[in-house]
């Protein structure tokens, strides 16, 4: 019988293999920057060039093409204010399949636009993403949808695994990997398949002070209520929902985990702009706040990190702009 780590592994090189000619392989940068300890060799795997600004396409391609005929015929149903609902958007429209997001009454319209300009039809429900979800899942059973989780499903994850099939081509050897968490999608995938395929590499969990649901359900064994707190980490705040299939494999892949504050996640988001010229999403300064707090450990290591995307509110937006003045 395979185990959680395995069987993860072996769905994401099926993924890879079913979206690679639906997504973009994003590129795998060197960092010369002056502000990069010189004997780190740092690398980053550049997820927000990916279509839709972010790396949730990969798991609602792998998603949507998993589905059988009928299932598609029907259309499929997702909930999300952010990038997940770009995904699933972008993705279903691809594949000739009809989707619905439902977002709450707080969505930007600039997202909902983006959403709409896919295809998707977008429901407004309710005050915060929580009520847009149960709606959205209600509607599904009702129609004899399928509902698409942003991470409590394992076609998701093991289509966001895919970054570290293209990770190991790029750069065969890895000595450590940082990549922030939300509903852990991102880091079990990536996870899973670094540990089945290359166990040397150390996977570091990135987590926003402010919001750590999924930290603090590792440390308990079981999903638990954490109260949260406003972060530039958007598209990584919220709960984890009850039996989400990401605990498990979570537990079994991540070897460290690092705490980053707001202020540490604002001020990665401004060097990289100020350096580069790129804005990145905070979620993305997570891993990269948390691979400066940790980089004297990675003297002489290849370390990468994961830019996971570059969808950015106005109020975000706002805030680097003013902490670059």
């Amino acid at each position: 019988m395979q185990n959680i780590v395995e069987q993860t592994g072996r769905s994401v090189l099926a993924a890879h293999e079913r979206i690679r000619n639906s997504i973009t392989e994003t590129p795998l940068e060197q960092v010369t920057d002056p502000a990069t300890p010189p004997p780190v060799r740092l690398l980053f795997k550049r997820e927000d060039l990916q279509e839709t600004g972010s790396f949730k396409l990969r798991g609602a391609t792998n998603r949507i093409l998993a589905l059988t005929p009928a299932e598609q015929a029907l259309g499929i149903i997702a909930a999300s204010n952010g990038n997940h609902g770009l995904g699933v958007a972008a993705a279903a429209k691809r594949s000739g399949v009809r989707a619905e997001v439902y977002v709450s009454s707080h969505v930007s319209p600039g997202k909902a636009q983006k959403i709409e300009q896919y295809g998707a039809i977008v429901h407004k429900v309710g005050n915060d993403p929580l009520e847009a979800e149960i709606a959205g899942r209600a509607a599904a059973v009702a129609a004899g949808k399928v509902f698409i989780s942003p991470y409590n499903d394992p076609e998701v994850i093991a289509g966001q695994g895919t970054i570290a099939v293209e990770l190991l081509r790029q750069e065969p050897r890895i000595d450590a990997v940082f990549v922030a968490v939300g509903g852990g999608g991102l880091i079990g995938g990536i996870g899973a398949y670094l540990k089945w395929v290359s166990p040397q590499t150390e996977v570091v969990g990135c987590w926003p002070e402010n919001s750590r649901v999924l930290l603090e359900s590792i440390k308990a064994g079981k999903i638990i209520e954490v109260p949260e707190q406003p972060t530039l980490s958007e598209s990584t705040a919220g709960g984890l929902e009850p039996g989400s299939v990401t605990l498990d494999v979570c537990k079994s892949v991540i070897d460290s985990s690092v705490l980053v504050t707001e202020e540490e996640i604002l001020t990665a988001m401004r060097d990289l702009q100020k350096s580069r010229g790129w804005l990145i999403e905070g979620a993305a300064a997570v891993a990269l706040a948390a691979f400066f707090k940790q980089a004297q450990r990675y003297q002489g290591k290849t370390v990468v990190v994961v830019i996971c995307g570059r969808n950015v509110s106005n109020e975000v937006r706002s805030r680097v702009e003013q902490a670059m003045q």
